[in-house]
């Protein structure tokens, strides 16, 4: 009966640390730039996301070349001159959040997010204020933070410069459900 009960604890340990793990292949994430030459939008509806949330832990990772800009020759700019996508075709994040995320109950949790964010071949800390939503077996993330082309080796071209947000505001919505 002892062997019985452990399988069985077992089984319900194993299948709920499964249940912990969320993620999507449809993220997204945009950044954005407001000067009072141009205004510069740029979206990628293609970002793979991971929450581990009995562990705490979240991933993001996405192709530059997924992001569209209103108009094609800032989108041309941004790959082949700025982040040169070819070279360098990721940037991804890694990192946890704190605070308390009740996978149980449907409800809007405040949390930090602290990591490591990829791009260009530089790797930085970001930590910023996020919230982390349960809805009906989702768990949907929220963040917002700035970054700094120059941060990130990312060189902008002093004819442009001043089309440029010093700080680009960076979005991020996902939608993870467990698979």
């Amino acid at each position: 009966m002892k062997i019985l009960s452990a399988i069985l604890a077992f089984c319900l340990a194993s299948t709920l640390a499964q249940a912990q793990l969320y993620n999507t292949r449809s993220g997204f994430v945009g950044f954005y730039s407001k000067t009072a030459m141009e205004d510069i939008k740029a979206e990628n509806n293609q970002v793979f996301a991971v929450i581990d949330a009995g562990k705490k832990n979240l991933a993001f990772s996405l192709l530059l070349k997924g992001f569209t800009f209103p108009k094609q020759l800032m989108q041309d700019h941004f790959n082949e001159n700025y982040v040169e996508s070819d070279k360098y075709p990721k940037a991804s994040f890694s990192g946890s959040y704190t605070g308390d995320v009740d996978l149980s109950k449907d409800g809007v949790y405040k949390v930090v997010v602290k990591g490591d964010l990829s791009l260009h071949n530089v790797t930085k800390p970001v930590e910023t204020p996020a919230t982390l939503e349960v809805k009906g077996g989702h768990l949907l993330g929220v963040a917002e933070f700035k970054v700094r082309p120059e941060d990130f080796d990312i060189t902008i071209p002093s004819l442009v410069r001043e089309k440029i947000d010093k700080q680009m505001t960076v979005r991020v919505r996902i939608d993870c459900t467990t698979k």
